[in-house]
């Protein structure tokens, strides 16, 4: 799958031409959802290992064609976990960030789109994941009507990087 088209954008797979872009919006994200500020260097060096190495996962981004000059305007990264029960991969939509000129014209659907076509197309994926800040009503409402539905789980975590 090379790249999925709307009327305004193309969702693709990121490059490292893309990191600059990546690393800034996914401060951008946790400013805006968590209050937190990140290391710049410790999230560029993340970002590019991802990059590097498809064994942490993937991003996708949106971008309006170059003729417009606006480039890259939203991101997702996809992680994997192992599902034994399952024997294949979750896939886990993580680091969602549209640029807010662009919220509510259907970039971020575009890109859950494309993620959900390649997760369907393969064996070795048994479904797609998230999860969002208990507070985002905004977000929680994106994802019922893209017909995600709410787990029972809850997410419990020791962080060993960044401080609750």
């Amino acid at each position: 799958m090379k790249g999925a088209n709307s009327r305004h954008f193309v969702v693709r797979p990121a490059a490292e031409t893309d990191l600059e872009m990546l690393v800034q919006f996914s401060a951008a994200m946790a400013i805006e959802t968590e209050g937190r500020r990140l290391d710049r260097e410790r999230l560029r060096r993340g970002t590019l290992a991802v990059l590097a190495s498809s064994r942490h996962g993937f991003y996708v981004v949106a971008e309006r064609p170059e003729e417009d000059g606006l480039g890259v305007i939203g991101q997702l990264l996809v992680t994997y976990e192992w599902s034994d029960w399952r024997n294949a991969d979750f896939w886990w939509i993580q680091s969602v960030y549209v640029d807010p000129d662009w919220r509510r014209r259907g970039v971020y659907r575009s890109m859950h789109q494309y993620i959900l076509e390649m997760a369907r197309a393969r064996t070795d994926v048994c479904g797609v994941r998230l999860y969002v800040e208990r507070e985002n009503a905004v977000a929680q409402s994106v994802y019922e009507r893209l017909s995600l539905r709410e787990t029972k789980y809850r997410i419990w975590e020791v962080d060993f990087v960044l401080e609750p």
